[in-house]
């Protein structure tokens, strides 16, 4: 097959796919040397772009970084934004279990924030509509959950309007995978401030 015919192949995947691995592309094209060679120069001329090592895109989302650390989902400030729960603006949060460094990463010279919860803890979220895709963001309860879980602050405005939202039962059913002393520290907060 020649290259032009490779290079058509793998933009087409790019069309069908908001992230597209180096796998995905090797499993198209023969040879490793050629492969880092046609990422390179879909690099170059600006038809792809590297969100992570081994995860290439053609679109400016920081926020299609989520696919590159599955398993993983959008939480914390970052789903309270999307929930409209928080009118600040944040840079995108992605939970996963993956073994990985935690913290700030930059991509596309923006930031992202990494962060790493045990696998059992790794539910909660579904995939939304955001702008033109479909990102995995934790759903109002697990957020709730998650910012006690990771010590996050939040005013009583936010709390407020969280628990108006959120669905006991839905909340009950969650919080059965953790331990009772956390369960506990939920309810807590959450009759605290539901009046």
């Amino acid at each position: 097959m020649g290259k032009e015919k490779y290079q058509k192949i793998i933009e087409n995947l790019f069309k069908k796919s908001p992230v597209v691995s180096a796998s995905s592309i090797s499993r198209i094209v023969n040879g490793s040397q050629y492969k880092k060679q046609l990422i390179r120069n879909l690099i170059s001329k600006n038809r792809i772009k590297k969100l992570t090592k081994g995860f290439y895109t053609i679109h400016d989302d920081t926020s299609l970084a989520v696919f590159c650390f599955k398993p993983s989902y959008l939480g914390l400030q970052d789903s309270l934004s999307f929930h409209e729960l928080w009118e600040q603006e944040t840079i995108p949060v992605i939970i996963t279990s993956r073994k990985i460094r935690q913290g700030i990463r930059k991509i596309f010279g923006m930031n992202v924030l990494i962060r790493r919860i045990d696998k059992k803890y790794l539910f909660g979220f579904e995939y939304y509509n955001h702008d033109k895709f479909y990102l995995p963001y934790s759903d109002i309860e697990k957020t709730f959950i998650d910012m006690i879980y990771f010590k996050q602050k939040m005013n009583n405005k936010i709390l407020k309007n969280m628990i108006k939202r959120i669905n006991k039962e839905k909340l009950n059913s969650y919080l059965k995978f953790y331990s009772k002393g956390f369960r506990e520290k939920i309810m807590n907060f959450y009759l605290l401030n539901q009046n």
